[in-house]
């Protein structure tokens, strides 16, 4: 499985609602429930403008685009910039999914939304360093999300028996699609793993590393596969990706180890040995230094009360939890 498509699936995405939004003359809408979600905006007529709070100048959002907003912050879209915004929990609604809001009127712009929440306690982590705002063109060779936009809308407009499911998994697809778009264009300069995943040759390196995390891998082994030398590799990584080959692999097998611990009866040995440790002791360094908690300890806080996870399996003799 490729980096994106295993990130992805291990952040396990819910759309949980889909909203169309026709709004008129001078409006704005402050997005405030942000936090700890991914929202894929598509404006499908007219145009906005949008402010990310904390982020550079305001950006013109032109028909045909589409914008992803992966890391949390606050976000103002409207007409112009000097509007003063309504909360867009109030506009919106708390149960809203394929139904059409008409907002000052109407008839100037028509805004498409999505939101997807987690169930992987790890999204914070592999959220907060990908870019606050990627924009994406719809539009010319880029039919193919385009189409995937008016498939799921034209399915909760018809609310056909299965409508539900199909334009769940639409909305998925409209989110990899625009993130794979945002990933081919080469004029951002964003810092984090999704930068470097966009960098042709230091991807080679990171679906090495996600291919075999347990692979006893060096800076001049994942040089060889890029065909650059270690020098070379090693500056690009840590400009691109903000963290040294080294630090990344390390705390992508800690995800790894924290989604096992969650959802297995693996024993900290086992996990360890299957991430390529051979020392337990290392693991347990590893795993608290990136994850805060010695295994054993996060192992008994994210499994429910009654589970059936034998818990005295997880604390091995000697393992200093």
């Amino acid at each position: 499985m490729d980096p994106l498509s295993e990130v992805l699936s291990l952040l396990k995405p819910r759309s949980v609602s889909t909203a169309e939004v026709d709004a008129g003359g001078a409006w704005a809408i402050q997005l405030d429930d942000l936090a700890g979600q991914i929202k894929c905006y598509i404006v499908v007529k007219g145009s906005c403008w949008l402010t990310i709070e904390g982020g550079d100048a305001p950006v013109r959002i032109p028909e045909g685009s589409c914008f992803v907003m992966p890391t949390g912050r606050g976000a103002v879209i409207g007409s112009g910039q000097d509007v003063e915004p309504a909360l867009a929990s109030e506009v919106l609604g708390p149960t809203r999914s394929g139904r059409v809001i008409t907002y000052q009127g109407g008839g100037d712009a028509y805004v498409i939304g999505t939101r997807f929440e987690f169930a992987s306690p790890n999204a914070p982590t592999l959220l907060r360093s990908m870019p606050p705002v990627m924009p994406v063109e719809t539009s010319g060779d880029r039919a193919r999300l385009r189409g995937s936009i008016e498939l799921m809308m034209e399915e909760f407009r018809e609310a056909r028996p299965g409508s539900d499911l199909i334009a769940q998994q639409l909305a998925h697809l409209i989110l990899v699609q625009a993130l794979r778009l945002y990933m081919s264009t080469r004029s951002h300069n964003d810092i984090g793993w999704f930068a470097a995943l966009a960098d042709p040759q230091l991807s080679t390196a990171l679906e090495a590393m996600h291919a075999n995390p347990a692979h006893p891998w060096t800076v001049q082994k994942l040089a060889t596969l890029t065909g650059m030398s270690r020098t070379t590799f090693a500056e690009r990584f840590r400009a691109r990706a903000g963290e040294t080959p080294i630090a990344y692999l390390t705390r992508w097998r800690m995800i790894l180890a924290s989604e096992k611990l969650r959802a297995s009866e693996d024993t900290v040995g086992r996990i360890a040995s299957s991430l390529g440790y051979e020392s337990e002791h290392a693991f347990n360094t590893a795993f608290k230094r990136e994850m805060g908690t010695p295994p054993g300890r996060y192992a008994r806080a994210a499994r429910p009360i009654g589970s059936s996870h034998n818990l005295d399996r997880v604390m091995l003799p000697g393992s200093g939890q």
